[in-house]
């Protein structure tokens, strides 16, 4: 054969083999999305769990503030997903503060927390992350800590899918339908 017939034949080689590179090489959805850190905490009402381990549903939905001017981002969602009267999603509140390396200091944090949390049930929502904050960022694949996340977690932590900012019913409607979505 001349080399006329084999160029097209070369070419199509050419393209399947960096395909299969790109295949194997190429990033993954856990990657792309990322994932919580396994971090060991407690919930306000004092339960100790490990994050995202303790997470009891298949999956969750977590509120991650990074300040406290950030609640009002978080209280959309929960009014804008009805969280506190829809039993059928697992969630809890999820604030990631920066490790201030000293217990008084973390108890002095987690006594503010406290009166402002004053029910059982908001107590038992609450888990707060005491770590470095971001490195959290960074692992979870999130954008930056501007604004409140709203994160889709399974059990190992992966992150599913993620909003960020204030309430918004296009991006509510992705993370129910990754919520209810079954297999990772």
């Amino acid at each position: 054969m001349n080399r006329a017939q084999w160029a097209p034949t070369m070419a199509w080689l050419a393209a399947v083999t960096a395909a299969l590179a790109l295949a194997f090489v190429g990033p993954s959805e856990t990657v792309v999305m990322g994932q919580v850190p396994v971090i060991t905490t407690k919930r306000l009402d004092q339960q100790h769990i490990v994050v995202p381990q303790g997470l009891t549903a298949e999956r969750t939905l977590a509120l991650v503030a990074y300040t406290r001017l950030q609640r009002p981002e978080i209280d959309s969602w929960i009014e804008g997903l009805r969280l506190n009267t829809d039993p059928t999603i697992p969630w809890v509140r999820m604030p990631v503060i920066n490790d201030p390396g000293d217990d008084d200091k973390r108890l002095a944090i987690e006594t503010s927390l406290l009166e402002r949390h004053k029910t059982q049930p908001e107590r038992a929502r609450l888990v707060p992350v005491f770590t470095n904050r971001e490195a959290f960022i960074r692992a979870a694949g999130i954008s930056g800590s501007e604004h409140a996340s709203v994160l889709v977690l399974n059990r190992e932590g992966k992150v599913l899918a993620r909003a960020e900012g204030h309430f918004d019913e296009d991006k509510a409607q992705a993370l129910r339908e990754t919520l209810l979505a079954r297999g990772d």
